[in-house]
């Protein structure tokens, strides 16, 4: 663990830190935006499941907010994902009809004592791993996005035994509180942290 502090500590004296602190101001300016940008958030981060997050930017670019909510029905979403060569379209289709449901979804998370669970409980396809991944990309950085990358991180630097077979609840929680004592010894945001983390696997900054 000592060697990953460093690293990071490297990295925060690099240019990457103006990357990333340019990327996290970005996410704090969709904070204040419509309902219309943050749902259109909403569809990229059920896109990038199991699949990455470079295909969800390009598929978010070419349909924008109107593809993902002005259709005739299910069928035709669909093909439109499809039309662009996003993986998984039938499932990630059905999950995005869904969500048109709460299209509104800054005015409903207003409201909401736990973003996170509501997210959870009632937006299919997003488990506590995309959930997080939503908030981060909308500006609340006080979650862990506990994808293969930063699971591995974890592992190879002896900060969990092993990756599970299966990310239940008490996992997730388990292993954020992890990630929350780091991002306390290096004084960054679980936020911040995910960007540094994701970089020195990937040698990317995406979002």
């Amino acid at each position: 663990m000592n060697q990953l502090i460093a690293n990071i500590n490297q990295l925060k004296k690099s240019d990457i830190k103006i990357q990333i602190d340019k990327k996290l101001e970005e996410f704090q300016k969709l904070k204040k935006r419509s309902n219309k940008e943050w749902f259109s958030e909403l569809c990229f981060c059920l896109l990038t499941a199991n699949t990455s997050a470079e295909m969800g930017i390009r598929v978010q670019k070419q349909l924008g907010y109107k593809g993902f909510t002005e259709y005739k029905d299910e069928a035709e979403l669909i093909q439109r994902l499809k039309n662009v060569k996003s993986r998984f379209y039938n499932r990630r289709g059905h999950f995005i009809h869904e969500a048109n449901k709460h299209k509104d979804i800054k005015s409903i998370l207003k409201k909401q004592k736990d973003m996170r669970e509501w997210l959870v409980e009632n937006i299919k396809g997003l488990s506590y791993k995309e959930s997080s991944h939503f908030l981060r990309n909308i500006g609340f950085f006080d979650y862990a996005i506990l994808d293969k990358h930063i699971l591995r991180t974890l592992e190879e630097n002896k900060l969990i035994p092993k990756i599970p077979d299966s990310m239940n609840k008490k996992n997730y929680l388990l292993f954020e509180k992890i990630l929350a004592r780091l991002s306390k010894r290096l004084n960054l945001s679980q936020g911040e942290l995910d960007l540094y983390l994701w970089y020195l696997k990937t040698g990317k900054i995406l979002k």
